[in-house]
């Protein structure tokens, strides 16, 4: 089965057009690099990424951050659709 490839959400498309970065969930970005979301959670725990916090606590991270961070790792490629 093949990966499908990542289709920004409406607040992203949302936040693009106000000029501001849009925020990924921690699925999006584990979508995105290929593991579990509990290892993107790992990640921002040892400080690897950054990462916001909504009013009900939930982690957000920057599409821009995370879009370079996935242009540096070899053979992967973001797939915008």
């Amino acid at each position: 089965m093949m990966p499908q490839p990542y289709r920004p959400g409406p607040s992203s498309r949302t936040a693009n057009a106000l000029g501001v970065d849009a925020l990924l969930t921690p699925a999006e970005v584990a979508s995105l690099f290929r593991v579990d979301p509990k290892t993107v959670t790992r990640w921002a725990n040892a400080g690897k990424i950054t990462t916001v916090r909504t009013l009900g606590g939930h982690r957000r991270f920057s599409q821009s951050e995370i879009c370079g961070l996935l242009g540096a790792v070899p053979g992967q490629r973001l797939q915008l659709g």
